[in-house]
């Protein structure tokens, strides 16, 4: 509502006019006036007075059909309107009552009577506009709320999946090259392709003769003790675990995330793996169990990408360098890591390496210079 209220008075008498339009602007009202009902419909849709004092007898338009026309327009907001009437019978008044007038007044106009009337009318619409008010506010209030929750709706789905992805990558790889690639916004690098990479196999000794002479609690202890000493040494140097099969892990270097030192880091993790693991096989032998260990690592191209089925996906190397270091695995004694000569001259600075000469590896066509690594020179 105005500052002061805007009051839109109509007759079609100048003089009852000029007096009602005296006697509110005394009050402090600002006062705007028409001459029939036509031209009040006009000034009340171009104005939006706050309170209209509305005359029933006018030629053209009378104030009845005004008000019920003013009232049925859903453009204009709630403006109150007073009825002032010549007749005191009351037939008129119910009749524009009727019509949606929602007070009135009988000529001749009483002053105090016409202070109280436009007072309270004038609450009303003060009373009105502050219920509409709140009402857009709620209802502006509704709208962000239900726009919040569709984000949050989007963003808790967005996180749930983004969970559920970082889930399925670090079944095979080391939690922070999980989360890098998740938060790289998709899953492109994990599509076919061909690529360079350093694969290290490793197993027990003397696993095949434990399990059968043990009971199978014990072996699973025994494995439970290797896994959990194993798999955080794989995420440290962030290896990509393709698989786990009992007691044998495959491991690889350089996918799905490249790194510089593929082979640094995969004969580093061998040779922590052997420390633990000899660790482990002091508790073991004091248990009866004589358990050993051996690594093969190898380097060389693989194609790379997803294999599986709906509802069942791997991520998976193919390619003769598994073949190749599955084979030294099963090759290398207690203690040995077995690497081929690519590897060595990838490591020749960081390792200690005795050469075993040229050993014929099932599956290969022929022999192959191999190399064991004795230790590391420095732990860079």
């Amino acid at each position: 509502m105005r500052e002061p209220p805007l009051i839109l008075v109509v007759d079609d008498v100048p003089d009852n006019v000029d007096i009602l339009q005296m006697r509110l602007e005394s009050q402090g009202y600002e006062v705007v006036t028409a001459g029939d009902g036509i031209e009040a419909l006009q000034k009340t849709r171009e104005l939006l007075p706050d309170l209209v004092l509305l005359d029933i007898m006018m030629p053209r338009l009378d104030g009845i059909e005004t008000v019920k026309q003013m009232k049925a327009d859903t453009s204009l907001p709630f403006i109150p309107v007073i009825l002032v009437t010549a007749k005191a019978d009351g037939a008129d008044v119910v009749a524009g009552l009727e019509g949606g007038g929602d007070d009135y007044l009988t000529k001749p106009v009483d002053h105090a009577a016409l202070t109280a009337r436009v007072r309270a009318m004038l609450r009303i619409k003060a009373l009105h506009d502050t219920v509409q008010v709140q009402a857009q506010r709620l209802e502006q209030q509704a709208a962000e709320l239900a726009a919040w929750n569709k984000t949050l709706e989007e963003r808790v789905t967005a996180q749930v999946g983004e969970i559920e992805r970082v889930g399925r990558l670090k079944r095979f790889l080391a939690p922070q090259i999980a989360e890098t690639i998740v938060s790289s916004g998709g899953d492109a690098c994990l599509e076919s392709h061909r690529r360079e990479i350093v694969v290290l196999f490793c197993d027990m000794r003397g696993f095949t003769a434990f399990s059968e002479t043990t009971e199978p609690e014990d072996v699973m202890a025994v494995l439970r003790e290797y896994h959990d000493a194993l798999g955080p040494l794989v995420h440290r140097y962030e290896g990509t675990l393709a698989q786990f099969t009992g007691d044998g892990l495959f491991v690889y270097f350089n996918d799905p995330v490249p790194c510089p030192d593929p082979a640094h880091r995969a004969v580093r993790l061998a040779v922590d793996m052997r420390e633990a693991v000899a660790r482990m096989a002091r508790s073991w032998a004091g248990r009866g169990h004589e358990i050993g260990f051996g690594v093969g690592i190898a380097q060389g191209y693989a194609t790379l990408g997803q294999i599986g089925f709906e509802g069942r996906f791997d991520y998976a190397p193919i390619g003769t360098v598994i073949n190749v270091a599955f084979r030294l695995c099963s090759e290398a004694r207690d203690g040995q890591i077995l690497v081929t000569q690519r590897v060595a001259a990838a490591i020749d600075t960081v390792a200690e390496l005795e050469n075993l000469g040229d050993i014929a590896l099932k599956g290969l066509s022929r022999p192959i210079a191999v190399l064991n690594v004795s230790g590391l020179v420095s732990r860079q």
